[in-house]
């Protein structure tokens, strides 16, 4: 079991996207929890996470229920918002709604609740900010 809720959740995430039939044609199943050293376009960044307990503790002092908010980035390289457009509606289909399994905790929700397309400072590279929220608690104990 791993502690962490938040551990095992992107643990799932990165399983569940490199593995993605919609995104391994767009990616070529890249997709990374910290930025590639040598970056080759395009990609899925795992970024920030953020999460914060919604229920008490059970009472052997596991968390309860935690909420997580988590931004992913698609990273485009293609001339115009296309490929980040096609690369956000691919993970939004992977992951909402779906119950992917994690390693000691129990996914309660998972879903995309917002996706913004924008070409970045570099007037080259095309981002697109996908933000997920889930909820976790751990299994029972039995």
């Amino acid at each position: 079991m791993i502690a962490d809720p938040d551990r095992a959740l992107v643990a799932a995430l990165l399983s569940a996207l490199t593995s993605a039939p919609l995104l391994a044609p767009l990616t070529g199943a890249a997709v990374f929890d910290q930025p590639p050293a040598v970056p080759a376009y395009p990609y899925l960044l795992i970024g920030r996470t953020e999460n914060q307990p919604v229920g008490g503790r059970a009472p052997d002092g596991v968390a309860g229920a935690v909420a997580h908010v988590l931004t992913l980035t698609a990273l485009s390289r293609f001339e115009g918002t296309e490929e980040a457009r096609a690369i956000a509606a691919a993970v939004r289909a992977t992951l909402h709604n779906s119950k992917l399994p994690l390693d000691g905790w129990n996914l309660v929700s998972l879903r995309v609740v917002f996706v913004d397309i924008y070409h970045g400072a570099d007037g080259i590279t095309v981002l697109g900010l996908i933000r997920v929220r889930a909820v976790t608690e751990p299994l029972a104990q039995t």
